[in-house]
């Protein structure tokens, strides 16, 4: 496994850092707790300077986790489905919430469409796993089958944890060092995960993990089938806990999930050397 820690701080660091602070200043008219998506027409800002199409010629799934209708189903919702690694688990489940009630389905798919937003304004086409808040579904085996058949670049699955410790807080990264794409495939998503992670901890404020990854936030797992059944570099996200309450506001807060979508891109473009 890499060492993540040379992977921290220095000028690149400082740039990510820069190019978020400036993209969410133009979106600083979303105020905490809004619902509101960008525009069709996204500010400028959310465009790095010099090449405004960075990202051109790349297929980026985004996958927010759960659905806002998986409980009302919960024959399906308890259907095996394969996931890798010789596990067989359930095809999804309802996913955690906030101590106030706010779900993980909605937060992570306000923040899907909020990083499409800004990855299409920066010329990569995206590719939702699901299409609403609204539905059910789909497995976590079909998820993994819509980044395989798009032939996708990379693919970032987006959730949230919901541990119940008092002490547990912060974001980690989860990728598996079993994937159906194999050794390169594995490789290219622990180096996404790197990415990811420093992107994420400069431009959003959220710490590292308190009680995953011993201060690295970064997790190896061999048991989500979304990951293990990838045959493209393929990373999850749990963006906070939810059941944390300084975690919660955070992530309760329309402002900040713009700042997630941001730091998220930015993470992808510095994967990709763009």
């Amino acid at each position: 496994m890499t060492n993540p820690a040379r992977h921290h701080a220095g000028p690149r660091h400082a740039w990510v850092a820069a190019t978020i602070t400036a993209a969410v200043a133009a979106a600083s008219a979303l105020a905490p707790g809004a619902s509101a998506l960008p525009s069709a027409g996204p500010p400028s800002a959310v465009r790095p300077a010099g090449n405004r199409s960075p990202l051109a010629g790349t297929t980026i799934v985004v996958d927010p986790g759960h659905n806002g209708r998986n409980g009302r189903n919960p024959k399906a919702l308890a259907r095996k489905v394969y996931a890798g690694t010789g596990l067989w688990k359930p095809c999804n489940t309802v996913g955690t919430q906030t101590a106030a009630g706010y779900p993980e389905h909605a937060q992570v798919w306000d923040t899907a469409t909020r990083l499409a937003t800004v990855l299409r304004a920066q010329g990569a086409r995206v590719v939702l796993t699901r299409a609403d808040d609204r539905g059910f579904g789909p497995c976590i085996d079909r998820r993994a089958a819509i980044g395989n058949q798009a032939r996708a670049t990379l693919v970032v699955s987006i959730h949230d944890d919901g541990n119940l410790s008092p002490r547990a807080r912060g974001f980690h990264v989860i990728h598996s060092p079993r994937m159906a794409g194999g050794p390169a495939v594995q490789q290219r998503s622990e180096r996404l995960a790197v990415a990811v992670r420093d992107a994420f901890a400069s431009g959003t404020g959220m710490p590292r993990s308190t009680y995953v990854g011993r201060g690295t936030a970064l997790s190896r797992r061999t048991d989500i089938g979304g990951l293990n059944l990838s045959t493209v570099p393929a990373v999850m996200l749990e963006a906070g806990n939810l059941r944390h309450p300084r975690d919660a506001r955070l992530l309760g807060s329309a402002a900040f999930r713009q700042r997630e979508a941001v730091a998220l891109a930015a993470g992808i473009r510095r994967y990709l050397g763009r």
